[in-house]
């Protein structure tokens, strides 16, 4: 085992990642921007180092400074994390050209599975299902044949993307000529390839997902499917272990494809294979090639350490997790918590964390980056934490994660919490009736999450007119008569909640 190591990352992950070094008696590097100086993960590293301004064009996405940082404090292996350059072929190959240990699969393996029209050739020759598509398309004309070949509606991707970054829906042919150029335009943008292919598009499938872990001596194992379908703009808003439609004989089927995917792009690492599911049938997606945001359902339902796992693996030692025989142990969700305004389209938001409570108790648990007045900006990603919940059952397990979404309290910004709150609630969800299109098919939902924000408002202005009572009662207890309440001092929203 290396004696220091690296967090190419910020946030939640970079806090989770110190964790897991620390049990590992690993000492952790930090780095960071100049927003991020007084973040929780530069606090909690044995060592910080800047890395440069805000953007993260300038600090998080410059291999120069991290190798730098590195190399300035001895470290002997880089994790990547997730987003940023975590699954950057060209990064991981300057990590190992510098005498480093990459936290993930080799650069090779990186760059079949990131590059996504690659992907699919290999997945197609190993014998894994997927689903009908093309080459990246040279121009709108190709892509309106290849379209009229597969049949609308189709989804144009990123070959080179992930997270939604790049991926229109079109409907007819009329419409693809713009949405390539928007799709190319994004693509771009968030990775320096506009390449884009063409692939059928499913209507209402469910996303499904399969963890497996590979290590250096030829061993790769999976540890059962998450389901993912509650998303926005094709990123994930909640997910779950087990899926609620995965039976014995489907997991054990998903999770030999997603073994043999690893295989034949030579995988070493933690890696997710990605699914979607419709009318009994399973179709590659895509891999990812780092660890996932929603990893720690999988850690609540199989009692496996996973980041622990990546690193024990990048420090060669072999696999020693056998088979699970107990898989699944219970149900376990997870929330995203993001800084988003679910009721103006999930649109970003910023501002300072004024009052922070978290939830606690058995079988909840709290990953995150952040803390009571810290600064909520618009240069990374709207993550701001994971809630997960762990429980016997599927329906105690949304029972638990409604109680800790109740007891959650996070002052200042407006974040997910009252969308999520809604979901708990709502009939599919509760009965697993789930696909990708679940939230724009439940609008109803941000309608509540809206109503959840106002109520939380009122209650905040009403704790607000207490303690002005309870430090100058003569302000608000009455006129000079006795009647009536004294709101001239009051501002106009606190108003707002006394009126009839």
């Amino acid at each position: 085992m290396f004696k220091r190591l690296l967090i190419a990352n910020r946030g939640e992950i970079a806090v989770r990642v110190i964790r897991a070094c620390r049990e590992l008696g690993v000492e952790a590097v930090a780095v960071y921007s100049s927003a991020d100086r007084l973040s929780p993960h530069v606090l909690m590293a044995d060592v910080a180092v800047p890395i440069g301004p805000a953007p993260a064009s300038m600090s998080y996405l410059v291999p120069d400074a991290l190798l730098g940082a590195a190399r300035e404090t001895g470290a002997e292996a880089i994790h990547p994390g997730y987003g940023f350059l975590a699954e950057n072929a060209d990064f991981a190959q300057q990590v190992e050209e510098a005498g480093l240990i990459f936290v993930g699969p080799p650069s090779a393996a990186i760059r079949a599975m990131g590059d996504k029209t690659e992907a699919r050739a290999r997945m197609e020759a190993a014998g894994v299902p997927v689903i009908p598509g093309s080459d990246a398309v040279a121009d709108a004309a190709a892509a309106v044949r290849l379209a009229n070949e597969i049949g609308f509606p189709v989804l144009l991707k990123a070959a080179a993307g992930g997270g939604g970054k790049g991926m229109r829906v079109v409907e007819d042919p009329d419409s693809l000529a713009p949405a390539l150029e928007a799709a190319r335009a994004e693509a771009r943008g968030a990775f320096g390839d506009d390449r884009v292919y063409v692939e059928r598009y499913l209507e209402r499938p469910r996303h499904l997902e399969v963890q497996v872990l590979a290590d250096s001596h030829g061993r790769v194992i999976h540890l059962g499917e998450r389901e993912c379908s509650i998303q926005r703009r094709h990123q994930k808003l909640i997910e779950e272990a087990p899926s609620p439609v995965v039976d014995v004989e489907l997991r054990e089927r998903m999770g030999a494809v997603a073994v043999s995917a690893a295989e034949a792009v030579g995988y070493v690492g933690a890696g997710t294979v990605e699914f979607l599911f419709q009318d009994g049938d399973f179709y590659f997606l895509e891999m990812n090639t780092r660890i996932q945001v929603e990893h720690p359902v999988t850690e609540a339902v199989t009692g496996v350490d996973l980041v622990q796992a990546q690193i024990r693996i990048a420090a060669g030692e072999p696999l020693h997790i056998e088979a699970l025989p107990d898989w699944p142990d219970g149900h376990a969700i997870e929330c995203r918590i993001g800084a988003e305004d679910p009721s103006a389209g999930f649109l970003p938001t910023a501002g300072r964390i004024e009052a922070l409570r978290v939830p606690g108790g058995r079988g909840v648990r709290w990953d995150s980056g952040i803390s009571e007045r810290f600064e909520v900006g618009l240069d990374y990603d709207p993550l701001l934490a994971k809630l997960i919940v762990h429980a016997h059952t599927r329906d105690e397990a949304i029972q638990r994660m409604t109680s800790a979404l109740n007891e959650l309290e996070i002052v200042g910004i407006s974040t997910t919490v009252p969308f999520h709150r809604a979901v708990m609630r709502e009939p599919d969800y509760r009965a697993g009736e789930l696909s990708v299109r679940y939230v724009e098919e439940h609008p109803d939902l941000l309608a509540t999450a809206a109503e959840d924000v106002y109520a939380e408002v009122a209650v905040l202005a009403a704790a607000l007119l207490e303690e002005e009572r309870r430090q100058a009662p003569h302000a608000t207890l009455g006129n000079a008569d006795g009647r009536g309440r004294r709101t001239d001092q009051l501002s106009a929203w606190q108003r707002r909640f006394l009126e009839p």
